[in-house]
């Protein structure tokens, strides 16, 4: 059946272009995605969601984990049916049809390839501030560089050295947690404890989800373990499970860290929300302000080596969806082999890492840089995530390829998960929506020009299947 491992796995590969090794363990796929996500992902937003809360941003962070739950779900329903390289390229591709995994394809490559480049970009930055003698477009090229020879190295050596990133990365949230604890039993919070999960001043319905709509762009990277699928051990169960799981991980996470921040904060929401120039800097003031310069040093440099291991993640995962779409023949097809001795697909992997740092060393050479880089890197994902939804109403439901077809697991949530996508992509920025939309334009070009061809060969040969 379609919906096996071995089956779908074997179908993919029919180009004989080689295999993935399934060398991946569950903790391996967890890794790479908590390291795409970074365990501290909300340092750097959140004085703009304590802001745009009124103080609520804990409340924030509960909402946006259940609200990306969707999304998690319908990953672990689709990795099922089609535990292959490409993720939600190859769900919307047995879901919908060719053409629309060829769009979902396209439109995630814009993410999977502009997130690397920002987290770069964060890296270069934070590197530069402790070593300003290095111009940061050299300390990203340097970070773009090193994470690039590991992922060609192979997928263990990787994950291996991504793990030790990982626990260095919570280590220091765990000094930030005990850190904030001692502050608070010695000094006392600077608002009430409730605050962080009711706002000042009254809780704010239209306020929380506004704000959700940014914060959901923090969890942008745990669907990336889909990506390997056919790389985990234990098939695909293991790789749905590894999906939840890393989400799950993250919303405490993020939970957490921003409540005792807020808790500590010398700014209320509203003073943040007056002056917005000191909105990216709000954590690291807490953390001067509530515990040492000391601190504020460690998660600096705990970011800046995080960003770059998080962008191994996302290239990571980008070489396996370019390594999907050329085995199926939708990109170039030098793209769809796989090394004989790091059992990578070098030459998918080289192709993102290029583009990536062509964004990433733009970006760093431009004071605008980091503001046009990170306006434009989620509507793909969020593009794709939509068909993703529709995906598995279209197997389930409407080609019916289940036994029993469940209203609730297979229609209720995946539109759920659709409504929580285009809620967010309406609140994304103009310049977003404009590049996603050219984006999406050049790839319905690309599927039209490849239908023609296909056509036309098929004209030519009017005998043939």
């Amino acid at each position: 059946m379609p919906g096996t491992d071995g089956a779908t796995a074997g179908e993919g590969a029919r180009g004989g272009t080689g295999a993935l090794r399934r060398t991946l363990s569950f903790r391996d796929l967890v890794v790479y995605g908590l390291l795409f996500i970074a365990p501290m992902a909300p340092v750097g937003i959140f004085g703009t969601l304590q802001a745009a809360s009124h103080g609520a941003i804990t409340a924030v962070y509960l909402v946006a984990t259940v609200a990306m739950a969707f999304t998690a779900y319908s990953y672990a329903q689709m990795v099922r049916v089609a535990p292959r390289a490409g993720s939600v390229y190859a769900y919307a591709r047995v879901g919908l049809g060719e053409g629309a995994g060829f769009v979902a394809g396209w439109m995630a490559m814009l993410d999977y390839l502009l997130i690397p480049a920002v987290a770069y970009l964060f890296s270069g930055i934070a590197l530069h501030a402790l070593v300003p003698q290095v111009h940061q477009w050299v300390w990203t090229a340097v970070a773009v560089v090193v994470t690039t020879l590991l992922n060609l190295w192979g997928v263990r050596t990787a994950a291996v050295v991504g793990f030790a990133v990982l626990a260095l990365e919570i280590a220091v949230l765990v000094v930030f947690v005990v850190a904030a604890v001692w502050a608070l039993a010695a000094h006392g919070a600077q608002r009430g404890w409730a605050v962080p999960l009711t706002g000042e001043g009254g809780f704010s319905l239209d306020a929380v989800l506004a704000a959700v709509s940014v914060a959901v762009l923090s969890y942008l990277g745990f669907d990336a373990i889909a990506a390997f699928a056919e790389e985990a051990s234990g098939g695909s169960r293991l790789v749905a499970r590894a999906v939840v799981t890393c989400l799950v991980v993250a919303g405490v996470l993020f939970a957490a860290q921003t409540y005792l921040a807020a808790l500590l904060a010398p700014m209320s929401a509203a003073e943040l929300a007056a002056k917005p120039g000191e909105q990216g800097a709000a954590f690291y003031v807490t953390v001067d302000f509530a515990v040492g310069g000391w601190l504020h040093d460690l998660v600096a440099v705990s970011k800046a080596i995080g960003a770059a291991f998080a962008a191994l993640a996302g290239q990571a995962a980008a070489g396996r969806l370019l390594f999907a779409m050329a085995r199926d023949r939708r990109l170039p097809g030098a793209m769809a082999k796989v090394d004989a001795g790091s059992g990578v697909p070098r030459r998918a992997l080289l192709g993102a890492a290029l583009v990536t740092l062509v964004a990433a060393v733009w970006a760093a050479t431009r004071d605008d840089g980091l503001d046009r880089l990170s306006s434009i890197v989620n509507v793909g994902a969020l593009t794709a995530f939509a068909l993703l939804h529709a995906s598995v109403i279209g197997w389930f439901r409407i080609r019916r390829q289940a036994a029993v077809p469940s209203v609730l697991r297979h229609v209720v949530v995946p539109l759920a998960g659709l409504a929580v996508v285009v809620a967010v992509v309406v609140e994304a920025s103009p310049t977003a929506q404009v590049v996603g939309g050219v984006w999406l334009v050049v790839g319905l070009v690309v599927l039209a020009v490849q239908y023609a061809k296909a056509g036309s060969r098929a004209g030519s040969h009017p005998s043939g299947d």
